[in-house]
């Protein structure tokens, strides 16, 4: 099959070996695909990761028992044990044993297939396209957030960082009726922001004044954090979306100073994106910049690093196919 491949360098191999389901997994034909944040922290050593790379993905069910053949879904990135302490206890998420979709230990989806547990799978309702299906996981991810820190309308909350995820946890805070603001360095974002009725600020004019209940830090910089700890008040709470390829020095006195939460935050749960895009409650399709063919993957991945683009999709068709 063909495939977009991380061995030390990003490339597109024609001959990938096909993905052997096991006996509990499903083999599914990728559609559409996103490259994401994390997928460009890999090429710079993030979870030391060799394979196919992808983790956002649409497709459809080429084989599998539970699902006929030919319908679409969506994957959650995460395949479990179901068997150790943290499966057992609810927090599968964390199973200790896990493998990832394109990131750790598996296989993903910048290729024509990809094989995953049967359970892993949702299916799409019609009223979601394919392009739309692409921003499930990390819409997903982005309802997460107020499932840790619930969110009410009196709240002061900041987004710090204007990226595809930023977007994504700012449309998300939007329905709470929280008084939002989005921080970020793109212009092109920003706008996006105030377009959608979101109040943003350019971070290099913008005045911390420590006000913030709550601030969510999407930059996936280091320096995020910092910035995170200038708007949050005392006793506020920050929660971190970012994820590092490198070791990163942070100063974290601030925190214990101001006796500051600070969360980590994943994985969401999928039935809560599917069910906002069936509903149009986010808009997803406004974000896409460029779509590549599979075969030009490569290209695709250094357009997604481009400030000027937003969301970057792969068009998977069959072989020989337009």
């Amino acid at each position: 099959m063909r495939a977009i491949v991380f061995d030390s360098q990003v490339r597109y191999d024609d001959s990938y070996p096909d993905p052997q389901p096991k006996d509990d997994e499903c083999l599914v034909r990728v559609r559409r695909a996103g490259v994401c944040a994390t997928d460009l922290q890999i090429t710079h050593g993030y979870m030391n990761f060799r394979g196919v790379m992808g983790h956002e993905m649409s497709g459809e069910v080429v084989s599998g028992s539970r699902l006929r053949r030919g319908k679409r879904v969506v994957a959650d990135i995460n395949c479990v044990c179901r068997k150790c302490d943290m499966c057992l206890s609810g927090l599968s998420t964390h199973c200790r044993d896990r493998t990832v979709l394109g990131i750790d230990g598996r296989d993903g989806c910048f290729a024509d297939l990809v094989a995953l547990p049967e359970r892993n799978l949702h299916e799409l309702p019609d009223s979601i396209t394919d392009e739309e299906a692409v921003f499930v996981e990390p819409l997903a991810a982005a309802y997460q957030v107020i499932k840790q820190c619930p969110i009410e309308p009196r709240m002061n909350v900041a987004v710090v960082g204007s990226g595809r995820l930023g977007l994504l946890v700012a449309q998300v805070l939007a329905t709470t009726g929280c008084r939002l603001v989005v921080v970020g360095r793109n212009p092109r974002t920003l706008l996006f922001c105030e377009k959608k009725g979101i109040m943003s600020r350019p971070a290099d004019e913008l005045v911390p004044r420590a006000d913030c209940d709550a601030v969510v830090e999407c930059t996936g910089a280091p320096e995020g954090l910092d910035l995170a700890l200038q708007l949050v008040r005392p006793r506020g709470t920050i929660i971190l979306k970012s994820t590092y390829a490198t070791d990163a020095v942070l100063n974290l006195a601030p925190a214990v100073v101001g006796e500051v939460n600070i969360l980590g935050s994943r994985c969401g749960v999928f039935a809560d994106a599917i069910q906002a895009l069936a509903r149009k409650q986010v808009d997803v399709g406004s974000m896409v910049s460029r779509t590549f063919p599979l075969d030009r993957g490569v290209e695709a991945m250094a357009a997604a690093a481009d400030p000027q683009n937003i969301k970057v999709l792969l068009r998977i068709t069959p072989s020989g196919t337009p």
